[in-house]
């Protein structure tokens, strides 16, 4: 497979090496009030060049030879309007464009790529689901684009949200049903990506980054605007894919590694028909890795087509598929003991078994996964845009999983294992009307919608079984782990069947209303009606969420001070009563959803031309009416729990001098359980989803733009993390997981077509966990090497 796919390279490149020195223009386009204009024409005159902005007012024109333009820049209700540029890098970065009513002189420019900052996104239009800059939104969020992804050699979802502020990984993606995906802390909550674009998405085991532009961590319960369904108190996580433009161009990539990593990478861009007005983008991976322990191993196909086409100067319809076959042989969590006292004392152990995954090759499981996102905008007039979105995504969960769970005494734990046949589906609907209009005088940008969403969860996997016990004393493994003898062992588990659906009908609207240009103030409401259906029991609820925010910009779009109250909530599904004697299902209890509300104000800043973007904030998250878990009798759920998060977080996105970039954070959260059942243990400790008390993430990447080391670059940086206390109760004890520091660091050389990169993670190969009540080893010292073409 290697030899051949040398020869592909070999062989492609050697065609395409005659190419001349081209470069790509890329910008944003903005009206006289700021807001980005979405399907805004770019023109490039005495050319067949041009394309047209995004949701986000950007646009990249890719493929021009070096030389001397003319833009052009135009949209209905807009005067026309040019400027000169120069390309002559591999980037060109106009300035912000702004679309104005009347015409105005314009200048010569040359910009040069060397002055942008690379790591910094500075609007988002799925964040308040309205066009809005960072600077004037009173909530918190954390961009990782795709330009950091590219110079850190970025492979897996987990090393990519280890540039986000306050975020950390709790539990690898098990592929398990319903919530196999991986789980992360953020603000002492746990959450899973759950977002494509501001929509559900389904998926029980990882995700691809090959269609991805950039993830958008959203920071404090969201519930006002995303619902409660998918998304967590601490936040929630939003990945927003590549789209296509008007131009041909794109990029073929390998990367190889250490443990066996193989993944090549394609992005195809090409125009369809004569009329310029359908685009048509691929992206595509293929990846193979092993593990660094002893057994494990994944493999996944990825394709993720995309078009748009513009029937007019209004109306654009945008259709996103991403198809995802994985499978892999993952090591068994180890849980701690939740119910005897703590027998460990120390992760000596656990050390001594790093490289022990106690699992075979033999025993994969396979998550399929298929999203589909189809949207129509459609421009009302100059104030108002409709937008029809549509969102439908299934993933599965076939093969086996087990984990291994603690004995108690200080050495062994036994493991269960089951087959998983599982299938879970989402589809939602949404209606989105997004105005910017004045009222006596006064500027509103506002979003009105209305939202429908379900999702279905079928269960038909085998009980669970024992097989073995393993010692971490000496290593050893009693069981057989082959999969004949799986499979004899799960022989005479009876299959159970499970079905849970669920129902949401929501409506929302938000409001930015600019009382001054430098003041303004956000009121956001949601009526949220939900329906929950476990096999036979149905039961409905519905829930209010509030949001406002307070920013004013002392310095306008360079300094704001903001403030915001934000609401999140948690609808419950029926809960089985199971009576703990005779193990006989004996009703169901309904519950009314949990609660959060946050308090949160900071301060954010965008100073020498948007070369220093920061973000400070403290906030305080209260949450109540809990569902707890009683643990014996008929009565096994009550309500009525507890818990409070509070904390700081410091993000910084710096380009200091030409060709350095950086982005750093720093993240301190408290986080107690104030109330709770008095036999839990739980009331005045840290939650175990809470993660490290502090966290650190640092990337700094120089490039080289001039003399004869023109093109050489290289990058620094890493991650820190306090001590973890993994398992945490006063009746049981605590066992915490060290404190660690990740060292990381690169070299590349860029020509304007082709990108050689060569990243080292893990410098120190430092022994570091993750855990959530559990315990799991990650990945020692690897090196990756990575080959870039673009055409």
């Amino acid at each position: 497979m290697n030899r051949q796919l040398v020869v592909f390279l070999l062989s492609f490149f050697s065609m395409i090496s005659f190419a001349q020195n081209r470069g790509t223009v890329k910008g944003n386009i903005v009206n006289e009030s700021g807001v980005p204009i979405p399907n805004a024409s770019i023109t490039v005159l005495k050319t067949t060049n041009g394309t047209s902005t995004n949701n986000l007012g950007e646009y990249s024109i890719p493929n021009l030879p070096y030389g001397n333009y003319t833009l052009r820049f135009s949209m209905v209700g807009y005067q026309k309007s040019e400027t000169k540029i120069t390309v002559n890098s591999e980037v060109t970065t106009v300035p912000v464009w702004v679309i104005k009513e009347t015409v105005n002189e314009l200048d010569d420019v040359v910009i040069n790529e060397k002055k942008t900052n690379k790591f910094t996104k500075r609007v988002s239009a799925t964040v308040s689901k309205m066009p809005l800059k960072d600077i004037e939104n009173p909530q918190v969020y954390v961009s990782v684009p795709a330009e950091l992804l590219k110079e850190q050699v970025v492979t897996n979802f987990n090393d990519a949200l280890k540039n986000a502020t306050g975020v950390t990984r709790l539990w690898e993606s098990t592929g398990r049903g319903g919530d196999g995906a991986q789980y992360f802390s953020m603000r002492g909550f746990s959450v899973q990506p759950s977002m494509l674009n501001g929509l559900p998405y389904i998926n029980n085991g990882t995700l691809d980054l090959a269609n991805t532009e950039s993830i958008e961590v959203i920071k404090g319960p969201s519930g006002t605007l995303y619902g409660s369904s998918l998304i967590s108190y601490g936040g929630l996580i939003n990945v927003v894919t590549k789209k296509p433009y008007e131009t041909f161009g794109g990029e073929l990539a390998y990367n190889a590694g250490t443990y066996g990593l193989n993944r090549i990478t394609a992005d195809v861009n090409t125009p369809l028909g004569k009329n310029n007005d359908v685009f048509f983008r691929v992206n595509a991976a293929y990846t193979t890795n092993d593990s660094f322990q002893d057994a494990g191993f994944s493999k996944s196909l990825f394709v993720a087509p995309s078009i748009t086409y513009k029937a007019s100067d209004r109306l654009t319809f945008m259709i996103n598929t991403e198809f995802f076959s994985s499978e892999g042989s993952y090591a068994p969590m180890l849980f701690l003991n939740r119910n005897l006292p703590l027998s460990f004392n120390s992760i000596d152990l656990f050390d001594k078994n790093y490289k022990n995954s106690f699992t075979s090759n033999d025993l994969s499981i396979k998550n399929p996964n298929f999203s589909l996102q189809a949207q129509m905008l459609y421009k009302i007039s100059d104030s108002w845009t409709s937008q029809t979105a549509l969102s439908r995504s299934t993933s599965k969960s076939d093969g086996y999983y087990s984990y291994l769970f603690d004995r108690g005494n200080g050495n062994e734990f036994d493991r269960y294992i089951t087959k998983l046949n599982a299938e879970s589906f989402g589809t939602d609907i949404q209606q989105n009307f997004i105005g910017d209009f004045k009222i006596a005088g006064l500027r509103n940008r506002m979003v009105v919608g209305l939202d429908y969403y379900n999702s279905i969860m079928k269960d038909n996997s085998t009980g669970w079984v024992g097989l073995g016990f393993v010692s971490l004393a000496d290593g050893s493994d009693t069981g057989n782990t082959t999969r004949p003898s799986v499979d004899n062992a799960l022989a005479a588990s009876p299959v159970t069947k499970s079905t849970a659906e669920t129902e949401t009908y929501a409506a929302y609207i938000s409001d930015v209303i600019n009382i001054t240009p430098t003041l303004s103030a956000m009121g956001s409401l949601r009526v949220d009606h939900f329906v929950g259906q476990v096999d036979n029991e149905k039961k409905g609820q519905t829930a209010l969420s509030p949001k406002f925010g307070l920013l004013y910009q002392p310095l306008k779009d360079k300094l704001s001070v903001f403030a915001n109250y934000m609401n999140g909530f948690k609808n419950i599904l029926p809960q089985a009563i199971t009576n703990q004697t005779t193990q006989e299902r004996e009703g169901y209890r309904t519950f009314d959803p949990e609660k959060a509300n946050q308090m949160e104000f900071g301060v954010k800043s965008s100073f020498f031309n948007n070369k220093l973007s920061a973000t400070v904030s403290y906030y305080d998250i209260k949450v109540s009416n809990i569902v707890m878990n009683v643990g014996n009798g008929p009565a096994t759920y009550t309500q009525g729990g507890e818990v409070t998060s509070k904390g700081v977080e410091v993000s910084v996105v710096a380009n200091p001098v030409e060709g350095l970039n950086l982005i750093a954070g720093f993240s301190k959260n408290d986080s107690e359980v104030t109330k709770d059942l008095d036999t839990a243990g739980y009331i005045g400790m840290r939650p175990e989803s809470a993660g490290p008390e502090t966290l650190v993430n640092f990337w700094a990447n120089y490039t080289f733009n001039e003399g004869s080391i023109k093109g050489f670059g290289f990058g620094f940086g890493g991650n820190y993390a306090s001590e973890q206390k993994t398992l945490n109760r006063s009746n049981i004890g605590t066992f915490s997981l060290p404190s660690y520091t990740i060292v990381n660091s690169s070299l590349s050389y860029s020509t304007e077509k082709f990108h050689i990169i060569l990243k080292m993670n893990n410098i120190t190969n430092e022994k570091y966990y993750s855990g959530w009540s559990t315990v799991s080893p990650q990945a020692l010292r690897s090196i990756t090497a990575g080959l870039t073409y673009k055409f």
